[in-house]
């Protein structure tokens, strides 16, 4: 019983704890006293960005990494907010002495605020009775001021200073606490709202500038130090997009993408905007497309929008975000600077508007669905079966509007030019078998003979046994490979093997036997060879290699023949979409030529005719890619054991889910499994 009160009450305690969970930002701040606790009360480590005076409160990720946007980091000890030290005493044991907001400023380090606030004579309104909070600029963002912006406030310090120091306060007491994530808070100056965020990693920003020190407490308020000067927004996102030359082309491709509306109404955007010269970075054929496609010029501008306001200063590593188009963007930076993808390709950034902010970028994102087949290959791993696409003539299937699925072999699938020519499956299909002579714990070759392969070239064929390790090889030329170990009973075979083949040789013809090594053992023979299968553990991996060898010459053959390589390429595409998560234990769609392919899913891999797909729904405008490891081969066809009628007839209805109607589809089991899989999210879209 006792066992389980101390069970029940560490319960209570563990949902106590989520029930008064922190803000991220009490959390850091918490983590960073923890940190700190050695060197005295209320002391807090701070992580200083080598070489700047950037500080940081350290979570515990930030604090092993020690890096802050790429950068190293060192580690500081400092007065936690609201504390100060004592002379002779250790950490900061005293709390800040309270005054009101004008003197408050000095003791925080905001000087220049404190002496723009009496040039600007707010200092009356600052230091008398009222209850206030003020977000104060550090001296530090008064100095990154343009010249000419600041000479424009100070100039005219009765009307702009004063509507800008105004703009940092509001008219109640807040507390970081009481900053919620979202918040538009009216502030002093004609009620124009600051905008609050909060971020996963503790950071909290006004208008995109970062609180560094938070919680001053003073007599008639609060104060805040920021680590810029905030300016009054007035516009929204689309308004911005608007009146900005620069973004010309963008203002073109969001009318017609219909997406005005989305980027007026009320929210939290980001945009990266692609400048006009982003855009005419791009093939003018490729941008005029996409700009005559609605669906994919909306893709295309998604993949520019978050769902969420991302300030730079919030930003400490890459994080995947998610788009609106449905995909992710790597957001992260170095240094100072920001970037997408791991591309410092942002070039101006932190433009607020009343509903989001925009960064502005100099490269044009092109997601996948807003491609082609042809295009999404380019720079894959699947370049070399494009290129083979492209030579056979068959460009309109990749670069059209009808739908397909397209199975491409990966670059390694094919052989490489410059070592192919020499290897012919002639060299290692043999004439002859080879008889192996065994007797035991013999030191040296057990038999040894050439054999002539098909093209009539003369390989040396033999078994050899290595001294005092019981090891047994087959070589084939120079080429070893270990059949057996005397002190084990099993028969495993590894295979090494780096074919020399005479250069002289042809290219194969076809129709030739599989089986490349044929063996058998005479009588007298020792009974232990007879039990082992020896011969069925070695020569399955010696054929499973010629044949790969022989199916690569036969393919660079074929590439030779634009005729012949159509037809095998046209095997690899598929006559409608289909998507992993449509793909069953056993589902069929018709290729270009030939009878069908077969898909099957195990163990969460597609398989295409038993070939393994290895980067499965790379969508594109019209239709979706498979990258497998090999060419795909047509399957031998099944005798009727194989294949029941009931499976085959399931098969097709399968199949024939996606190319029925609608109406049909929503009838198949099939058609709600592909529904929830997060692989066709872009199915609809694409036929």
């Amino acid at each position: 019983k006792m066992k389980h009160l101390l069970l029940f009450t560490l319960a209570l305690c563990i949902v106590a704890l989520i029930s008064a969970a922190k803000s991220p930002y009490q959390q850091v701040l918490q983590h960073s006293r923890i940190r700190g606790r050695q060197h005295g009360p209320n002391v807090c480590a701070m992580q200083k960005i080598q070489g700047t005076n950037k500080k940081y409160f350290t979570n515990c990720k930030q604090w092993y990494h020690r890096k802050v946007c790429g950068k190293p980091t060192v580690i500081t000890y400092e007065c936690c907010p609201g504390y100060e030290k004592v002379p002779g005493e250790k950490g900061c044991p005293a709390a800040l002495p309270l005054s009101n907001i004008y003197n408050t400023l000095g003791v925080v380090g905001a000087t220049t605020t404190k002496m723009y606030s009496e040039r600007a004579g707010l200092q009356p309104e600052i230091e008398g009775p009222g209850s206030y909070t003020m977000f104060a600029p550090s001296n530090e963002a008064w100095a990154a001021l343009p010249n000419e912006i600041l000479d424009a406030l100070v100039s005219n310090v009765n009307i702009e200073l004063l509507n800008a120091l105004h703009y940092h306060m509001v008219n109640k007491r807040l507390t970081s606490e009481d900053l919620k994530h979202g918040m538009a808070i009216p502030s002093m100056y004609q009620d124009f709202d600051v905008h609050i965020h909060h971020y996963p990693n503790g950071i909290v920003t006004v208008n995109c500038a970062r609180l560094v020190k938070t919680d001053q407490h003073a007599t008639n308020g609060m104060v805040h130090v920021v680590d810029k000067v905030i300016t009054a927004i007035t516009n929204n996102i689309h308004q911005t997009i608007e009146i900005d030359e620069t973004l010309d082309t963008l203002r073109t491709a969001v009318a017609a993408a219909g997406l005005t509306t989305l980027l007026e109404k009320d929210g939290h955007f980001t945009v990266f905007a692609p400048t006009n010269e982003a855009f005419e970075k791009i093939p003018p054929e490729t941008l005029n497309r996409i700009l005559g496609d609605p669906v994919a010029l909306k893709d295309l501008l998604n993949y520019h929008i978050l769902n969420s306001i991302q300030c730079s200063e919030a930003i400490m590593a890459g994080t995947p975000m998610e788009t609106l188009q449905g995909t992710v963007l790597e957001v992260g930076c170095e240094g100072g600077e920001m970037t997408l993808n791991g591309k410092a390709i942002i070039s101006s950034k932190d433009h607020l508007g009343t509903n989001g902010v925009i960064h502005y970028i100099d490269e044009l994102l092109i997601p996948d669905s807003a491609k082609t087949l042809f295009e999404l290959a380019q720079g894959s791993t699947v370049t070399t079966a494009i290129r083979l696409f492209a030579d056979a003539g068959l460009n309109s299937y990749l670069t059209g509007s009808d739908a397909f699925t397209l199975i491409a072999p990966q670059n390694d699938a094919f052989p490489a030019d410059s070592n192919l020519s020499p290897f012919s499956p002639k060299h290692f299909t043999l004439r002859h078998k080879i008889y192996i002579y065994s007797k035991a714990f013999l030191r040296c070759f057990i038999v040894s003979q050439e054999s002539q392969t098909l093209s009539s070239f003369r390989m040396k064929v033999f078994i050899h046994q290595t001294e005092g390790k019981g090891l047994l090889f087959l070589c084939l030329d120079e080429t070893a490979i270990l059949i057996h170990r005397y002190s084990n009973t099993s028969t495993t075979c590894h295979t090494w093997y780096t074919p020399r083949a005479p250069m002289s040789a042809g290219l194969p013809g076809s129709g030739l036997p599989w089986p490349l090594v044929w063996a058998s053992m005479p009588p007298g023979i020792p009974v232990y060879w007879r039990k082992s299968g020896i011969l069925n553990h070695l020569f399955q991996p010696i054929n499973n290699l010629y044949v790969h060898m022989i199916q690569q010459t036969d393919i660079k053959r074929k590439m030779g023949n634009p005729r012949q390589l159509a037809n095998v390429l046209k095997y690899h595409i598929g006559q409608e979409i289909l998507v992993s998560g449509g793909v069953g234990s056993h589902t069929r769609i018709q290729p270009l030529q030939g009878e069908r392919l077969e898909l099957s899913m195990k163990n969460y891999t597609v398989y295409v005719n038993k070939v393994p797909v290895n980067e499965a729904d790379m969508m594109a405008t019209n239709g979706v890619v498979h990258a497998v490891g090999s060419v795909i081969q047509p399957l031998p066809a099944k005798t009727s054991g194989d294949d029941p009628s009931v499976s085959s007839q399931h098969d097709f209805r399968q199949a024939s889910a996606f190319r029925s109607p609608e109406v049909v589809m929503r009838n198949e089991d099939l058609f709600q499994k592909v529904v929830r899989s997060h692989s066709s999210r872009q199915l609809n879209r694409a036929k």
